[in-house]
């Protein structure tokens, strides 16, 4: 038998196994899949060395009938799929990818922004029914990007990098992150903010918060109610983080003037959701991420936490570092520069 057992639901990509294979290459370690069901995981997965979590929720039932996991992988940067609580309480690290994919949704970002500040949807809508000399009157109304005030929510990795390809464009950029050190904003050439500031001031907002339940609708009717009626609003981050209801509401009076959205409440949306029949808004398909290294690098990454903690090392990106305090991990040793938690 091998000696270790990883179990996975069978919602496997077009890659198969061959690049979190090749990175556990060497430990004897057996990739097990089941059925996409609750008690069959449970059945497979109760004598798991470690679980690979991919299209399936890992909740607390499955944690509680584990009985020798070492790590729980995800090849995901939001972890809203694994009750982390439960893994944390069991003593199980649970590892994402925060750091694979930064560079792709900052270009979607930035894309979002610049087709909702001028109204390409609209446009090329323009064109295909015949409307050509609509066009150029249509964009009058508009000021030029040079200027601008982008206000971004949350300042991590996706958010420095928007910052990054936004300053060249003329932007002034503020954001509001309490859990940023403000010196390392401004270093980047952003300006520190209350989350008053960034809605009330902002020609453009940008929402980067992560899925977590502290963030659940963090922003909601009166926060669009604060935002300028010219704002253009840009969301790749986490669909409920944002409470879409209010967000619709804000389209449909005109409290704000677009949406450009790569990410939604409910995935995919229904077919009676009203963003869908809106001119106003811009939408792509939860893509942000996207691009053809995306399969091979998010595997990569995950035989590389796999592999690191099965040989009893401390994970690359382990997004909840107290797992340390139990007694039986702490024979562990970092890897690289020794970092836990995500930085």
């Amino acid at each position: 038998m091998p000696k270790f057992k990883i179990v996975t639901p069978n919602f496997q990509g077009a890659l198969g196994y061959a690049p979190e294979l090749e990175a556990l290459e060497g430990l004897d370690a057996v990739i097990v899949e089941t059925p996409m069901n609750e008690d069959a995981f449970i059945a497979e997965a109760k004598d798991a060395d470690a679980i690979y979590g991919k299209g399936m929720p890992v909740s607390k039932r499955i944690i509680d009938s584990l009985t020798k996991c070492k790590v729980i992988s995800l090849g995901s940067v939001g972890v809203d799929s694994v009750d982390v609580k439960a893994a944390t309480a069991a003593g199980i690290p649970v590892t994402n990818v925060p750091d694979t994919f930064i560079e792709e949704v900052a270009d979607h970002a930035m894309t979002l922004l610049l087709a909702g500040f001028r109204r390409l949807v609209e446009q090329d809508k323009m064109v295909r029914d015949g409307r050509w000399r609509e066009g150029r009157p249509h964009l009058y109304q508009f000021p030029r990007l040079m200027g601008q005030t982008l206000g971004l929510i949350s300042f991590g990795r996706v958010a420095r990098a928007v910052a990054k390809r936004a300053l060249p464009f003329g932007l002034r950029i503020i954001a509001y992150d309490p859990f940023v050190d403000e010196t390392l904003m401004s270093e980047m050439g952003v300006q520190p903010a209350t989350l008053n500031e960034v809605l009330s001031t902002s020609d453009f907002i940008s929402m980067h918060a992560p899925a977590r339940p502290e963030v659940h609708h963090m922003l909601k009717e009166k926060h669009f109610r604060m935002m300028k009626p010219t704002c253009v609003f840009i969301n790749t981050g986490r669909g409920p983080t944002v409470q879409e209801e209010a967000l619709i509401k804000a389209m449909s009076e005109g409290w704000i003037a677009h949406a450009a959205l790569d990410v939604l409440e409910t995935e995919p949306p229904s077919h009676n959701n009203p963003l869908l029949s809106m001119g106003n808004v811009t939408l792509t398909a939860h893509v942000a991420s996207a691009s053809a290294r995306f399969d091979a690098a998010r595997k990569a990454r995950v035989g590389l936490e796999l592999s690191l903690v099965l040989q009893g090392r401390w994970p690359l990106s382990c997004v909840n570092p107290a797992v340390l305090q139990n007694t039986a991990l702490r024979r562990w040793q970092p890897v690289g520069m020794g970092r836990g938690p995500n930085s």
